[in-house]
């Protein structure tokens, strides 16, 4: 079972992929995949940033992890061990 810091980790390690692929990669992406990620990030964010500090750490893998897939469309799949 992995720690609620290694899995933050985690999350940030797919974050940090994401934000490579989208300043590195030339070729255009369609439109509508590019709003359900950043749909997906910022329900993410959203959640991690609550004031009282009661975020769900599921929610917050779930969303970055399906960013993750839509960027990359099963180029790597994603698993959390939880």
């Amino acid at each position: 079972m992995l720690t609620k810091e290694n899995r933050l980790r985690n999350v940030q390690h797919l974050a940090h992929e994401i934000m490579d692929e989208m300043n590195f990669r030339k070729e255009p992406r369609q439109m509508e995949t590019l709003f359900n990620v950043i749909d997906n990030l910022s329900r993410a964010i959203g959640d991690l940033v609550d004031p009282i500090g009661d975020y769900s750490i599921d929610y917050i893998e779930e969303k970055v992890k399906n960013a993750h897939y839509l960027l990359f469309q099963n180029e790597k799949k994603v698993q959390f061990n939880s």
